[in-house]
């Protein structure tokens, strides 16, 4: 059922179906390195992962839906927040998290190819916020924790000092496409936290 393709890995399947999961995923992610978006066919996915057609078209119905499904896995995936034990050495392994993914030669052109289709695709544009949204709602508790131990003002958005640390590098990756480096990264944490810090982002009573 379309319904059903669209919400492919949201139940984890187990022995032989995620098996061949795990190959049709891999093989999106490769098909999507090479070719971006608008290059993604069913057909060679399916090809590629060694499956039937029928098989994959059936459960993912859709390029979006592989992509949907893909996004999902690598979220799951992802790193867990770091705990240094303070606000600063967080919000630095943060850009140093995103810094490693955007500059990972097959993460990073995922990324890219993701980010292009959101642009003129509403299905792939919905995976991608999941995917982002779930990764600065873990990193948030690091925000979160530091307002604790008052590191930070009561009050202060978690998800938006999490978004201010890595929103200048990839506007660096995207629009004006510089270098994404170590120094820019330690740059925009620190930014962001002394925006932090000085109240920017703590929410009115």
């Amino acid at each position: 059922m379309e319904q059903e393709s669209r919400l492919a890995g949201t139940v984890r399947p187990g022995g032989r179906t995620a098996k061949v999961r795990a190959a049709v995923l891999t093989a999106t992610q490769d098909e999507l390195v090479e070719r971006g978006f608008h290059g993604l066919s069913m057909d060679q996915v399916a090809a590629r992962a060694g499956v039937g057609k029928t098989t994959v078209y059936r459960r993912w119905g859709t390029p979006s839906g592989l992509v949907a499904d893909l996004m999902n896995e690598l979220a799951d995936e992802s790193s867990p927040h770091a705990d240094t034990g303070t606000v600063e050495g967080d919000l630095r392994a943060n850009a140093l998290s995103v810094l490693q993914a955007v500059t990972d030669p097959r993460l990073g052109a995922t990324f890219q190819a993701v980010i292009a289709a959101a642009t003129c695709d509403e299905e792939a544009a919905k995976a991608l916020r999941a995917f982002y949204g779930r990764r600065v709602e873990e990193w948030a508790k690091a925000v979160d924790r530091a307002v604790g131990r008052g590191e930070l003002p009561p009050g202060t958005d978690a998800k938006e000092v999490i978004r201010a640390v890595s929103a200048p590098l990839y506007y660096r990756l995207l629009v004006t496409r510089e270098p994404v480096t170590a120094e820019a990264a330690e740059r925009s944490a620190l930014r962001a936290l002394a925006a932090a810090r000085a109240g920017a982002f703590a929410e009115e009573a």
